[in-house]
């Protein structure tokens, strides 16, 4: 769900791209395809024919967003016509987030694509959040949810649903030349259950956003230990990327090649007095300055179960934002609640008129952006601990 480093190194010289990218039959064999089956899997399943609705439901619940793609989520089915939620304990970001903020709503939006898909199905869904308590201050091996699936003829189906094998973080740069209608924000931000939903496309107060999350976003990447814990996560090319389908892909015969090459070292992107440090600013700088608009999400409190409910919220905005037609990426860094990061998240509080009692959970950018593919994921087996 965050800012990644897909985009790093884009603008290295026309010589050296063409002897990594190599031939170009091998140049088309580099996409991680496989990596990308649970999308075709679930697009192909048909909720009239599914054998158990749990499945059905869990296969599309494996595609919501979350933090550095790291897909926390393990479901036990060892009890009929239940799913018991756990977290993965070796799944956190123990630097940029400390208290398991963000991958908390990263299962919230797991649960909200659950219950969607459900219902798809003619299941009702009976949830309940942490029922062996919620876990401060960070999660250990309690269930994170229990839901019981109930058939319920008369179960309403959730029209965002349509766009749900749709959905893309997308971190290209936006069309800088169309403007987010206003009306447009409004209806995104209206399909938010609970969270309090806000935004902008003011032209100045998104100019003073844009730079607000850049300097955020610097500052992470200049921090050693919060730097690292993404660099930690790259996955570079193909067959890096199909053997752990999460945390940060980048993908493609260029980017392939270079790292083939040795051009992409991985301690280099850590070294702030490199070349390969700044080409990687200059690479990523783009996505800030295109954001056409913002968008963010704030809840009264900041228990778990308001961190589920951001989560549920938060994958709604983004299935309705891409019904509209836009593309929509989360710019988390200055919401992050390590020490370093202090100060912008104060004045990130302050400049989107964050109460006192409330907790800034989620912030985004929208726009109108080139097609982008999906993420990786793990394959729906590997998230089900029993059956």
């Amino acid at each position: 769900m965050m800012t990644t480093r897909r985009n790093v190194l884009m603008i290295l010289g026309g010589g050296m791209i063409a002897a990594a990218g190599g031939a170009g039959g091998w140049a088309m064999t580099r996409e991680a395809a496989s990596a990308r089956a649970p999308w075709r899997d679930a697009q192909a399943m048909s909720p009239q024919e599914a054998a158990d609705a749990r499945i059905f439901a869990l296969a599309h619940a494996i595609l919501a967003p979350n933090p550095h793609n790291r897909q926390p989520w393990i479901a036990d089915l060892s009890v009929a016509d239940e799913v018991t939620l756990y977290c993965q304990a070796d799944r956190h970001l123990p630097h940029t987030d400390p208290f398991d903020r963000q991958i908390v709503i990263g299962l919230g939006c797991f649960c909200e694509l659950l219950v969607m898909a459900a219902a798809e199905t003619g299941h009702r869904v009976d949830a309940d959040f942490f029922p062996d308590g919620e876990p401060f201050p960070t999660l250990d091996d309690r269930p994170v949810a229990r839901f019981r699936f109930i058939a319920d003829a008369n179960i309403a189906r959730n029209p965002l649903f349509a766009h749900v094998h749709d959905r893309r973080t997308n971190r290209e740069p936006f069309d800088t030349d169309r403007a987010v209608p206003a009306e447009t924000l409004i209806a995104v931000a209206a399909v938010a259950r609970t969270a309090r939903a806000d935004h902008t496309a003011g032209e100045t107060r998104v100019a003073e956003l844009r730079g607000l999350a850049w300097e955020a976003m610097e500052l992470e990447l200049s921090t050693y230990r919060t730097a690292k814990e993404s660099i930690d996560l790259l996955r570079i090319g193909k067959a890096e990327i199909e053997a752990n389908p999460d945390g940060i892909s980048i993908e493609g015969p260029l980017m392939e090649g270079l790292d083939r090459l040795g051009l992409m070292s991985r301690q280099d992107m850590l070294d702030t007095s490199t070349t390969v440090y700044r080409q990687q600013l200059a690479a990523l700088r783009p996505g800030f300055d295109t954001a056409m608009a913002f968008l963010w999400l704030a809840t009264s409190g900041n228990g778990r179960a308001d961190q589920i409910a951001a989560g549920r919220d938060y994958v709604r905005v983004h299935l309705a934002a891409t019904g509209a037609g836009l593309a929509l990426q989360p710019m988390s860094q200055a919401l992050q609640e390590y020490d370093e990061m202090a100060d912008p998240f104060a004045r990130m509080r302050r400049t989107l008129a964050i109460k006192g009692d409330e907790t800034l959970q989620m912030f985004a950018r929208l726009g109108y952006g080139p097609a982008v593919k999906a993420a990786p994921r793990w394959p729906l087996a590997t998230r089900i601990r029993s059956a």
